[in-house]
């Protein structure tokens, strides 16, 4: 059907408004269904159009510039404004499936047989077996199986399979960095009256703790009520103590067990030796008696070695060595006095003590406060051998004595204002260092580079020295602080190295992996260099004793009448020294030319 123009539903004059559709089925074809839907909406529910216009601007508000307000502006110039940029990033966890695992396993205990042999039957298995055995195919099949591992075998006897053919790789070159040294840390002692940080010891296998002793070691300068506690401390925590080791006199002198590293024994003031147990507590556990210790401040002490691991030496100034078990600290099990072997008798007072057991289980070496360093042996067969070399050249208290780790037999001493090395087997030191314009308070070998020690002055200055590269210098310099340093110990690692100041300061150090790290051929360098002075200074020996001999005979011959001179000649010496270099440079050669027609 058609719908008329006319037709319009939004001229519609009725109230409520018609859908056009509705509008279309009402013009239907004659005879249709006469079906009407019809929708009907109020028309204030269509909604209002918007309708838009010009329109000049209102005014709201005027606020007239206050010049009260404008002195009160600053300019900020320039402006700092932080913004973030990032993106939110959100964190989610989630578990994933969890599986279950079985574990099954199978037994196989004999197979292998034919169906016709019960393995169960010993008899009927020995019948097989001879049996096979006989046959040629079995024969030459262990023939041929056996040449093959006669040949695997050779070869396991002419090479070594687990030969490391590149070991010098695993060697990091650290000689072009430059040495140095970063500070990690500082302890302060806690009590108010300002001690000394005496001792120093590391934890056992562990760079985590440290025991420092602190002590008044001026005579006569210890004030009345003076803290008497010394304190183990954790390197993460500078702040307080992780403990307090308490004892009835100022610890000079503290060691920890190697063996057990939860046990402490340590010297005091009063001659006393203590030892504790951090799994016990604070105080001391057991304490030497009065009359049975030392008449003098203990300044030293080590731990031996022995079976039980409870024995420890001590020494002191009051001219005794003492040893002790930590099992029954009630008296010494053992007492040697250091005195002189000559007719003069004299008593030395012992300051410092060192023990090596690769050096000797029974052998110790302890310096003096005469500037003697006695090697001391507590096994000897005749008491009079107890004390053996007596080395003599400081001009002052040796204030160290270690041995070095890759050497035993060689040590490093410190005292007045040097520090040399010496040889067991000679009286006289291998190297001395020059003299220094303060005096040396300590020193220590590195446990992981056999050519470098430290050595810490009274001027408040740590040397580095590293043979490696300088003989005469140290390689490394560094100002700790002004009022001087007394001790100092390296961790056993080589990396870690702690220094303890006269103020009552331990200052903790990191040093480079050029002092720390250990270098290709490092100890065969070192042992070369000692054994090459060693040759030097008995060559010189014996051709100075052959000098006093033939002045000796010399002066017998003119019936006395002539002074004997008291030093070998200059050109004598530089003989000497020309015939030490001849024969260092030619071993084996024979004479030096020229010899021949002296004699």
């Amino acid at each position: 059907p058609r719908v008329p123009s006319s037709f319009s539903p939004l001229r519609t004059n009725t109230r409520h408004a018609r859908c056009a559709l509705c509008n279309l089925l009402q013009y239907r074809p004659l005879g249709a269904m006469d079906i009407v839907s019809s929708y009907t909406r109020p028309r204030r529910d269509f909604g209002r159009p918007c309708c838009f216009s010009d329109k000049g601007p209102d005014l709201i508000a005027d606020i007239k510039p206050s010049r009260t307000l404008a002195k009160q502006f600053v300019v900020r110039n320039p402006v700092n404004c932080t913004t973030q940029v990032g993106a939110d990033k959100s964190e989610h966890e989630v578990n994933t499936t969890r599986k279950t695992f079985d574990t099954t396993g199978m037994v196989h205990t004999e197979g292998g047989w034919p169906k016709d042999i019960d393995n169960k039957e010993v008899e009927q298995k020995i019948r097989y077996r001879k049996k096979v055995e006989k046959d040629e195919t079995f024969v030459r099949s262990v023939q041929n199986l056996g040449q093959m591992v006669e040949g695997c075998l050779r070869q396991n006897n002419s090479i070594d399979v687990f030969e490391e053919y590149f070991s010098g790789g695993s060697f990091v070159d650290h000689s072009s960095e430059p040495p140095g040294a970063k500070t990690l840390t500082v302890f302060r002692d806690p009590s108010p009256v300002a001690r000394t940080a005496t001792t120093l010891s590391w934890f056992p296998n562990d760079p985590k703790r440290i025991a420092v002793a602190y002590s008044i070691l001026q005579f006569q300068k210890m004030p009345a009520g003076v803290c008497t506690n010394s304190y183990v401390w954790d390197v993460n925590n500078s702040n307080h103590p992780e403990m307090e080791l308490a004892s009835s006199s100022p610890l000079c002198c503290l060691e920890y067990n190697p063996r057990d590293p939860h046990v402490l024994v340590g010297g005091a003031y009063n001659g006393i030796v203590a030892f504790w147990d951090d799994r016990k507590g604070s105080h001391v556990v057991d304490s030497s008696l009065i009359d049975k210790s030392h008449r003098d401040p203990i300044y030293k002490v080590v731990w031996l070695q022995s079976k039980t691991g409870t024995e420890c030496a001590t020494v002191s100034t009051d001219g005794s060595a003492c040893l002790w078990d930590t099992r029954k600290l009630s008296e010494p099990i053992e007492s040697l006095t250091l005195e002189s072997k000559d007719e003069s008798g004299m008593i030395y007072g012992g300051v410092t003590l060192e023990y090596d057991a690769a050096a000797g289980p029974a052998k110790f070496l302890v310096g003096t406060e005469q500037g003697a360093v006695l090697l001391c042996n507590r096994k000897a067969k005749n008491p009079q051998d107890r004390i053996g070399s007596r080395f003599t050249g400081h001009h002052g208290p040796v204030t160290a004595v270690k041995r070095n780790p890759f050497a035993p037999k060689y040590f490093l001493t410190a005292g007045d204002w040097t520090t040399r090395v010496w040889a067991e087997d000679l009286k006289v030191p291998l190297i001395t260092s020059k003299y220094n314009a303060s005096y040396v308070t300590d020193a220590g070998w590195s446990p992981t580079r056999a050519n470098v020690f430290f050595t810490t002055k009274m001027d408040g200055s740590l040397d580095v020295w590293d043979f490696f590269y300088k003989h005469n210098d140290p390689v490394l310099s560094l100002q700790m602080n002004n009022t001087g340093l007394h001790t100092i110990r390296v961790q056993e690692e080589g990396k870690l190295l702690a220094v303890g100041g006269v103020d009552g300061t331990t200052t903790l150090l990191e040093i480079s992996d050029g002092l720390s790290v250990g270098q290709a051929n490092e100890k065969a360098s070192l042992l070369q260099m000692l054994e090459r002075e060693t040759n030097r200074e008995k060559t010189l020996e014996v051709r100075a004793r052959e000098l006093r001999q033939k002045e000796r005979r010399k002066a017998e011959g003119d019936g006395g009448r002539e002074e004997l001179p008291s030093t070998a000649d200059d050109d004598e010496l530089a003989k000497a020294d020309k015939e030490f270099w001849y024969r260092l440079n030619n071993p084996g050669g024979g004479d030096m030319p020229g010899e021949e027609e002296e004699h």
